[in-house]
Protein backbone atom coordinates (compact mmCIF):
# COMPACT_ATOMS: atom_id res chain seq x y z
CA UNK A 1 0.00 0.00 0.00
CA UNK A 2 0.97 3.44 -0.74
CA UNK A 3 -0.28 6.37 1.41
CA UNK A 4 -0.58 10.25 -0.13
CA UNK A 5 -0.61 13.31 1.33
CA UNK A 6 -3.45 15.56 -0.05
CA UNK A 7 -2.84 17.90 1.77
CA UNK A 8 -6.41 20.31 1.81
CA UNK A 9 -8.78 19.22 -0.67
CA UNK A 10 -12.59 20.02 -1.10
CA UNK A 11 -14.68 16.75 -0.19
CA UNK A 12 -15.90 15.98 -3.96
CA UNK A 13 -12.47 16.67 -5.13
CA UNK A 14 -11.03 13.78 -3.07
CA UNK A 15 -14.38 11.76 -3.63
CA UNK A 16 -13.21 12.08 -7.52
CA UNK A 17 -9.77 10.95 -6.70
CA UNK A 18 -10.79 8.24 -4.33
CA UNK A 19 -13.42 6.71 -7.33
CA UNK A 20 -10.00 6.95 -9.34
CA UNK A 21 -8.31 4.82 -7.62
CA UNK A 22 -11.15 2.26 -6.74
CA UNK A 23 -11.29 1.54 -10.43
CA UNK A 24 -7.19 0.92 -10.51
CA UNK A 25 -7.29 -1.14 -7.14
CA UNK A 26 -10.51 -3.36 -8.98
CA UNK A 27 -8.16 -3.53 -11.89
CA UNK A 28 -5.20 -5.17 -9.52
CA UNK A 29 -3.04 -2.19 -9.19
CA UNK A 30 -1.61 -1.92 -5.84
CA UNK A 31 -3.99 -0.36 -2.51
CA UNK A 32 -3.70 3.16 -1.82
CA UNK A 33 -4.86 5.30 1.25
CA UNK A 34 -5.34 9.18 1.38
CA UNK A 35 -4.93 11.72 3.88
CA UNK A 36 -6.77 14.54 3.65
CA UNK A 37 -8.08 17.62 5.36
CA UNK A 38 -11.24 19.55 3.91
CA UNK A 39 -12.09 22.93 3.95
CA UNK A 40 -15.70 23.18 6.18
CA UNK A 41 -18.61 20.47 4.60
CA UNK A 42 -21.21 18.62 6.02
CA UNK A 43 -21.61 15.07 4.73
CA UNK A 44 -24.91 12.70 4.85
CA UNK A 45 -24.93 9.16 4.03
CA UNK A 46 -27.51 6.95 2.59
CA UNK A 47 -29.10 6.29 5.89
CA UNK A 48 -32.79 7.35 5.96
CA UNK A 49 -33.44 10.53 7.00
CA UNK A 50 -29.42 11.16 7.71
CA UNK A 51 -30.01 15.21 6.00
CA UNK A 52 -32.94 15.44 9.07
CA UNK A 53 -29.65 15.72 11.51
CA UNK A 54 -28.58 18.64 9.86
CA UNK A 55 -29.75 21.50 12.70
CA UNK A 56 -28.41 24.44 11.02
CA UNK A 57 -30.18 26.41 8.11
CA UNK A 58 -29.10 27.06 4.75
CA UNK A 59 -28.53 30.63 5.59
CA UNK A 60 -26.29 29.99 9.05
CA UNK A 61 -24.66 27.29 6.84
CA UNK A 62 -23.79 29.95 4.19
CA UNK A 63 -22.76 32.26 6.51
CA UNK A 64 -20.21 29.79 7.88
CA UNK A 65 -18.87 28.66 4.97
CA UNK A 66 -19.86 24.91 5.17
CA UNK A 67 -20.66 23.12 2.34
CA UNK A 68 -23.19 20.13 2.31
CA UNK A 69 -22.45 17.26 0.47
CA UNK A 70 -24.97 13.76 0.03
CA UNK A 71 -22.03 10.98 -0.12
CA UNK A 72 -22.29 7.76 -1.13
CA UNK A 73 -20.58 6.15 2.13
CA UNK A 74 -22.74 4.57 4.83
CA UNK A 75 -23.50 6.27 8.24
CA UNK A 76 -25.53 9.31 8.69
CA UNK A 77 -24.36 12.98 8.89
CA UNK A 78 -21.07 13.84 10.35
CA UNK A 79 -18.78 17.25 9.92
CA UNK A 80 -15.30 17.60 8.61
CA UNK A 81 -12.66 20.55 8.69
CA UNK A 82 -9.77 22.03 9.44
CA UNK A 83 -8.15 20.39 12.05
CA UNK A 84 -9.23 17.19 11.21
CA UNK A 85 -7.33 14.20 9.34
CA UNK A 86 -9.60 12.17 7.22
CA UNK A 87 -8.38 8.74 6.07
CA UNK A 88 -9.60 7.28 3.08
CA UNK A 89 -8.07 3.66 2.21
CA UNK A 90 -8.65 1.87 -0.73
CA UNK A 91 -8.02 -1.38 -0.12
CA UNK A 92 -9.53 -5.22 -1.56
CA UNK A 93 -10.88 -6.66 1.72
CA UNK A 94 -10.99 -10.51 0.41
CA UNK A 95 -6.75 -9.71 0.48
CA UNK A 96 -7.22 -9.13 4.35
CA UNK A 97 -10.18 -11.54 5.12
CA UNK A 98 -11.95 -9.08 6.47
CA UNK A 99 -15.50 -9.13 6.34
CA UNK A 100 -17.29 -5.65 5.96
CA UNK A 101 -18.16 -5.29 9.86
CA UNK A 102 -14.24 -7.06 9.82
CA UNK A 103 -13.29 -4.12 8.10
CA UNK A 104 -14.49 -1.07 10.04
CA UNK A 105 -13.13 -2.54 13.02
CA UNK A 106 -9.82 -2.91 11.58
CA UNK A 107 -10.42 0.72 11.67
CA UNK A 108 -11.55 1.39 14.57
CA UNK A 109 -8.41 -0.50 16.06
CA UNK A 110 -6.41 1.43 13.78
CA UNK A 111 -7.48 4.78 15.29
CA UNK A 112 -7.49 3.61 18.35
CA UNK A 113 -3.65 2.60 18.46
CA UNK A 114 -2.78 6.49 16.58
CA UNK A 115 -4.57 7.91 20.01
CA UNK A 116 -2.37 5.42 22.11
CA UNK A 117 0.75 6.62 20.17
CA UNK A 118 -0.47 9.99 21.51
CA UNK A 119 -1.33 9.40 25.01
CA UNK A 120 -4.98 9.19 24.35
CA UNK A 121 -6.79 5.99 25.99
CA UNK A 122 -9.73 5.53 23.40
CA UNK A 123 -12.37 2.38 22.71
CA UNK A 124 -15.22 1.03 20.78
CA UNK A 125 -18.62 1.16 21.80
CA UNK A 126 -20.98 -2.16 21.18
CA UNK A 127 -23.58 0.09 20.19
CA UNK A 128 -22.19 2.95 17.52
CA UNK A 129 -19.50 2.87 15.20
CA UNK A 130 -16.28 4.86 15.56
CA UNK A 131 -13.67 5.69 18.38
CA UNK A 132 -14.77 6.98 21.33
CA UNK A 133 -13.10 8.62 25.03
CA UNK A 134 -13.39 10.56 27.56
CA UNK A 135 -13.48 14.61 27.27
CA UNK A 136 -11.66 16.76 29.44
CA UNK A 137 -14.75 16.73 31.64
CA UNK A 138 -14.35 13.18 31.80
CA UNK A 139 -17.90 11.99 29.93
CA UNK A 140 -18.16 9.50 26.75
CA UNK A 141 -17.31 11.44 23.93
CA UNK A 142 -16.80 10.57 19.52
CA UNK A 143 -13.11 11.73 19.05
CA UNK A 144 -13.66 9.56 15.34
CA UNK A 145 -16.25 8.94 12.81
CA UNK A 146 -16.46 5.60 10.45
CA UNK A 147 -18.40 5.77 7.46
CA UNK A 148 -17.64 3.74 4.47
CA UNK A 149 -18.63 2.06 1.12
CA UNK A 150 -17.64 -1.85 0.02
CA UNK A 151 -18.04 -1.62 -4.01
CA UNK A 152 -17.38 -4.84 -5.90
CA UNK A 153 -15.24 -5.60 -2.70
CA UNK A 154 -13.44 -2.91 -2.34
CA UNK A 155 -13.17 0.11 -0.13
CA UNK A 156 -14.01 3.46 -0.20
CA UNK A 157 -14.42 6.60 2.59
CA UNK A 158 -13.03 5.61 5.60
CA UNK A 159 -11.94 7.63 9.09
CA UNK A 160 -11.83 11.17 10.39
CA UNK A 161 -10.23 11.70 13.35
CA UNK A 162 -10.85 15.14 15.57
CA UNK A 163 -7.51 16.32 16.07
CA UNK A 164 -7.63 20.08 16.66
CA UNK A 165 -11.02 20.79 14.90
CA UNK A 166 -13.01 23.52 16.07
CA UNK A 167 -15.73 21.31 17.59
CA UNK A 168 -18.01 24.32 17.50
CA UNK A 169 -19.03 23.31 13.51
CA UNK A 170 -20.62 20.24 15.22
CA UNK A 171 -23.45 22.00 16.95
CA UNK A 172 -25.11 22.66 13.21
CA UNK A 173 -25.75 19.17 13.48
CA UNK A 174 -26.64 15.80 15.07
CA UNK A 175 -23.26 13.77 15.03
CA UNK A 176 -23.66 10.58 13.48
CA UNK A 177 -27.47 10.95 14.40
CA UNK A 178 -26.74 9.93 18.09
CA UNK A 179 -28.59 12.73 20.18
CA UNK A 180 -26.96 13.03 23.54
CA UNK A 181 -23.43 11.66 22.55
CA UNK A 182 -20.65 14.19 22.77
CA UNK A 183 -17.65 14.82 20.49
CA UNK A 184 -14.35 16.16 21.24
CA UNK A 185 -10.99 16.41 20.36
CA UNK A 186 -6.96 15.62 21.08
CA UNK A 187 -6.12 19.18 21.18
CA UNK A 188 -9.27 19.28 23.91
CA UNK A 189 -8.42 16.35 26.04
CA UNK A 190 -4.73 17.34 26.43
CA UNK A 191 -4.30 20.81 25.70
CA UNK A 192 -0.79 21.82 24.67
CA UNK A 193 0.24 18.32 25.66
CA UNK A 194 -1.46 17.03 22.17
CA UNK A 195 0.29 15.37 19.69
CA UNK A 196 0.66 18.26 16.94
CA UNK A 197 -1.39 17.80 13.54
CA UNK A 198 1.78 16.53 11.80
CA UNK A 199 2.31 14.20 14.46
CA UNK A 200 -0.93 12.57 14.69
CA UNK A 201 -0.54 12.62 10.52
CA UNK A 202 2.07 10.86 10.57
CA UNK A 203 1.10 8.44 13.45
CA UNK A 204 -2.05 8.05 11.32
CA UNK A 205 -0.36 6.59 7.95
CA UNK A 206 2.32 4.59 10.46
CA UNK A 207 -0.67 3.04 11.78
CA UNK A 208 -3.06 2.06 7.99
CA UNK A 209 0.01 0.11 6.73
CA UNK A 210 0.70 -1.52 9.65
CA UNK A 211 -2.87 -2.61 9.73
CA UNK A 212 -3.47 -3.91 6.61
CA UNK A 213 -0.24 -5.14 6.26
CA UNK A 214 -0.29 -7.45 8.82
CA UNK A 215 -3.69 -8.31 7.98
CA UNK A 216 -2.16 -9.03 4.39
CA UNK A 217 0.53 -11.32 6.09
CA UNK A 218 -2.15 -13.15 8.04
CA UNK A 219 -4.26 -13.91 5.03
CA UNK A 220 -1.90 -15.15 3.27
CA UNK A 221 -0.54 -17.24 6.10
CA UNK A 222 -3.97 -19.11 6.59
CA UNK A 223 -4.18 -19.16 2.55
CA UNK A 224 -0.88 -21.17 2.84
CA UNK A 225 -2.20 -23.48 5.91
CA UNK A 226 -4.87 -24.51 3.79
CA UNK A 227 -2.65 -25.75 0.97
CA UNK A 228 -0.70 -27.84 3.04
Amino acid sequence: MRIYDLGTMPYRDAWRRQEQAHERVLAGEGEVGFLVEHPPVITYGRRPGAMGNVLASAEQLAERGVEVVQSDRGGDVTFHGPGQIVAYPIVRLADHGLSISGYVHRLEQIVIAVLGDCGIAAHTDPGAIGVWTRDDHGELAKIAAIGVRIQRGVSMHGVALNVEVDLDYFRLIVPCGLLGRGVTSMKKIMGDRACSYAAAKLAVEKRILQGFAEGTQRHAAAEDGKRI
